[in-house]
């Protein structure tokens, strides 16, 4: 650990790592639950056509509410779940190639683009199938009208739907129309966007706690700078990678099979500013995200120390 950084940050092999997964999916699940209905109004309104649909986030989240009711926010949310399993893979490949680069690196910065780059590179492998699906939920409702497939409503009155029953039917959907590939539909454009927006969070995430510290006193805890830098970074990430978010969105959705193509038609109908759909959403969704992971993060770092390690860390 270099000596002149003021925030300690614990690693890898100070980790008592049956605690830190245990604690590690409670924190995920709780994440997820809070931030999903703004994660759903930002893909509506990223794909979108002009303002057809909705004029802005909270005009989509009053309309959602008014007509879908708060259900109509969790469309989706069940089977995104599954994505428990990329966090954990993300955070365990996050720690062991900051782990792997400080063998040949001690700067802080390197560590974090590298293992944040790479963590984010996993975690998509997983995600993406994921994504697809739970995208195709999140437009039905009011967005139905913007993506290819339709929920078959064959139930029968009065009768219990089954569990994951929606969920099937779009499966089975996507698998009829592209095959397994379906799963798989935008895949570059998700590592276009979340391995720059991995690979520039971490780096920022610490410079803007070493920046605060430098100004807070120093009696300050760490824990509440680290909970203000959380947020900057990712407004910081998610305004550099909105562009190519508004496309995987796009891509994904609409079926599109071209990155380039599907950039080059929004630019011609949308303008410049098309890029920037969704990006308040965007921001809504992942500073308090950023705020829950950091504190959350950082905590749960902190209860799964060693426990010889415990009274060296300044809190």
């Amino acid at each position: 650990m270099q000596q002149k950084r003021n925030i300690q940050i614990i690693e890898w092999e100070d980790l008592d790592k049956r605690k830190f997964y245990s604690f590690g999916v409670f924190m995920t699940m709780t994440i997820r639950a809070t931030v999903y209905p703004a994660t759903l109004i930002r893909t509506r309104l990223q794909v979108q056509r002009g303002k057809s649909l909705y004029s802005g986030t909270f005009d989509a989240f009053f309309k959602i509410l008014r007509t879908e009711g708060v259900r109509g926010l969790y469309r989706g949310f069940m089977v995104n779940t599954l994505t428990l399993i990329s966090g954990q893979a993300y955070i365990t490949t996050y720690e062991l190639v900051r782990k792997y680069v400080s063998q040949y690196s001690e700067d802080n910065t390197v560590k974090s683009l590298v293992a944040g780059g790479m963590a984010s590179l996993v975690a998509q492998s997983i995600t993406v199938p994921i994504d697809v699906i739970s995208q195709q939920l999140m437009m039905q409702g009011q967005g139905e009208h913007l993506t290819r497939f339709r929920l078959n409503s064959n139930t029968e009155t009065g009768k219990p739907k089954k569990v994951f029953g929606q969920t099937r039917n779009i499966m089975g959907q996507i698998f009829a129309a592209d095959g397994f590939r379906g799963f798989y539909r935008g895949y570059v454009a998700s590592l276009l966007t979340y391995i720059p927006n991995s690979a520039v969070w971490w780096p920022f995430y610490h410079f803007y706690a070493e920046q605060l510290s430098q100004l807070a006193p120093s009696d300050c805890p760490h824990l509440i700078l680290q909970a203000m830098a959380g947020p900057l970074a990712a407004a910081t990430a998610s305004t550099v990678t909105n562009p190519m978010d508004v496309v995987r969105a796009r891509v994904q959705v609409e079926g599109r099979s071209s990155v380039i193509e599907t950039f080059r038609q929004l630019i011609k109908e949308e303008g410049g500013w098309g890029l920037t759909k969704g990006l308040s959403a965007r921001i809504i969704s992942s500073t308090p995200t950023a705020l829950v992971m950091v504190v959350g993060y950082e905590t749960l770092k902190k209860l799964s120390l060693r426990p010889e390690l415990v009274d060296s860390r300044h809190w």
